[in-house]
């Protein structure tokens, strides 16, 4: 892995780059709300490993990449993924995003479909608060991150692996990552809590459905199933309004999967991924 940096006007982004010199189509791989790129590390392995160089980005105030006082929405982070593309001279990519880097692939696969050969969408990109909840005052209730000052570092981790007993150590110390530890061994978020809630409220006020159909390019859907069926059925449902409004889509299912199918089952991801690159 060899880590870039692509400096825009108020921000610098972090860029992990797998496979220099790799022949195969590209692949930028973009995480979700308050992650990190790291969580990709593995199913960039995956994908190098099959020939095709590979970016994970760092969207501003998320991981390695500067926290600025603005651009906190998805149409800011679609524009910063066309700043990384055009610094970095990648070519028309295949482009992955997970959950809320879902719905930021969906907004720049359809204002650059220039740069964009394929859309992968991985439990996410088809995010709908205003349809989920009645009022924004429950959205906002149910969707704050808790506090997490005082939290030992030690703590964390352990909780962690408790949480995710099928994740491997790469990628729970790669979900830890969201959080920095300070100099007493307490943590803090990367991502502010201010900063995070106006990424929900921006996804409360913008619905995806104004861009999936303007998607052209080939385009993965990739649904994690709750083993509940009430749950299962309320997914399915959006999964298929959205693959509904693309001209060329497919869906494939992870029943019992979790959120972050990149942690949990990042070879078997990147196999699907690489269909798009076929």
């Amino acid at each position: 892995m060899r880590p870039l940096q692509v400096t825009l006007p108020d921000a610098t982004l972090s860029v992990r780059h797998f496979g220099e010199g790799a022949p195969g189509r590209g692949f930028l791989l973009v995480h979700g709300l308050a992650s990190n790129a790291r969580l990709w590390d593995e199913t960039a392995a995956a994908l190098v490993a099959a020939g095709n160089p590979t970016w994970a980005v760092d969207l501003r105030g998320h991981g390695d990449s500067t926290l600025p006082d603005s651009g906190f929405d998805t149409a800011t982070a679609a524009k910063d993924l066309a700043a990384v593309c055009a610094a970095l001279d990648l070519p028309s990519v295949i482009v992955v995003g997970q959950s809320w880097g879902g719905n930021v692939v969906v907004r720049f696969a359809a204002e650059h479909p220039e740069l964009v050969s394929g859309a992968a969408l991985v439990d996410g990109g088809w995010i709908d608060l205003a349809g989920e909840f009645a009022s924004w005052a429950d959205c906002e209730q149910a969707l704050r991150p808790p506090s997490v000052d005082g939290m030992r570092a030690g703590d964390l981790a352990a909780y962690l692996r408790q949480a995710h007993p099928d994740w491997s150590e790469a990628a729970v110390a790669a979900i830890a990552y969201n959080l920095r530890e300070l100099p007493d061994g307490t943590v803090e978020r990367r991502l502010p809590i201010p900063r995070h809630m106006e990424i929900v409220r921006d996804m409360w006020d913008q619905p995806v459905w104004d861009w999936l159909h303007r998607i052209t390019v080939p385009t993965l859907l990739l649904p994690a199933m709750s083993t509940d069926p009430v749950r299962a059925e309320r997914t399915r449902a959006r999964v298929e309004r959205a693959a509904a409004a693309l001209p060329d889509a497919r869906i494939r299912e992870y029943a019992g999967g979790d959120h972050d199918l990149h942690a949990q089952r990042p070879k078997e991801l990147a196999v699907d991924l690489l269909s798009l690159a076929g």
